[in-house]
């Protein structure tokens, strides 16, 4: 269970989500039709020298879904289309002039080193201590293709001060990231978040990020099955409890929507589909918990 400023490493509580998310990236990476390339993620999720993180790789988990009738495409393709739209996202950004990013909870994201960055760009990963560290081992000698910046910090402490310590300029329009963040930020947390990034936001920013149902449309007993599934290759990792779901949490649409932004959302399954990539009803119901959003500071 999760407990106030807890800290993790990266095969652990909210650090191995990250591992999860880039063991997809290299599962997709590895098709024919992928719609993204990260010739990272794969190296990222193999530094762990985990065997159960080996064999996620290697496809043990989704072979051991498929002989029980869950492939398992949903989550698969929640993913997917979600790093597409965050990657056109900055591709948009950066076309409209922004030369500032920060990327609040960085995890192994590797858009620092796998997109192409205006000259002039600069980059600012925040996360845990940790799990930057790890990330820096496992990609020793691989150069970023922008000015990257870490900034070792807990998101429920005072990251705009570690922030501007590393260079942030407050008077420069800003593209913002909350990739598979909101969910695992108490109430209050998520609150003081968006407060700090409207604080902080020039004219001009504009942030992403993806919202949702906390809880999974799948019956406790699919949830219980997967929580197995994963320790039975090695994994030992139940997503559910590291999630927040009080009622009294901010609407990002109404939250930035009431603090003068613009805001534009759209689903993964319209991503998805303008990528040619279709699945079956199950599938795009699942997915379809959770809702992708742009807002823009005028």
């Amino acid at each position: 269970m999760r407990t106030d400023d807890d800290s993790w490493e990266i095969t652990e509580s909210v650090g191995a989500t990250a591992l999860g998310v880039a063991a997809m990236r290299a599962a997709e990476t590895r098709r024919d039709d992928a719609l993204f390339h990260d010739p990272y993620a794969e190296r990222l999720v193999r530094a762990t020298g985990s065997s159960g993180w080996t064999r996620l790789l290697d496809g043990d988990f989704a072979r051991r879904r498929q002989e029980l009738g869950r492939a398992g495409a949903g989550n698969g393709a929640f993913l997917v289309g979600r790093t597409v739209y965050f990657d056109e996202y900055f591709a948009a950004a950066t076309a409209a002039g922004l030369r500032q990013v920060v990327i609040l909870a960085a995890g192994l994201d590797a858009r620092a080193y796998r997109l192409e960055w205006p000259s002039g760009t600069v980059l600012f990963e925040l996360d845990q201590p940790k799990v930057l560290a790890f990330k820096a081992e496992a990609l020793t000698g691989v150069a970023p293709a922008v000015d990257r910046r870490e900034v070792a910090v807990d998101l429920r402490h005072d990251w705009p001060k570690a922030l501007r310590d590393n260079g942030f300029d407050t008077s420069a329009p800003t593209a913002w990231l909350a990739e598979g963040l909101l969910r695992y930020l108490p109430a209050d947390a998520l609150d003081r978040l968006f407060d700090n990034i409207d604080g902080l936001a020039a004219p001009g920013s504009r942030i992403a990020l993806n919202t949702g149902q906390v809880r999974s449309r799948r019956s406790e007993h699919e949830r219980a099955a997967r929580t197995k599934l994963l320790a039975d290759i090695g994994i030992e990792l139940d997503m559910d409890n590291l999630w927040y779901d009080e009622d009294n949490r901010s609407d990002p649409a109404d939250w930035f929507a009431g603090h003068g932004w613009t805001v534009s959302t759209t689903s993964l399954a319209e991503v998805l589909a303008a990528h040619g990539r279709t699945g079956t009803a199950d599938e795009t119901a699942d997915i379809d918990r959770h809702t992708l959003l742009t807002a823009i500071r005028g």
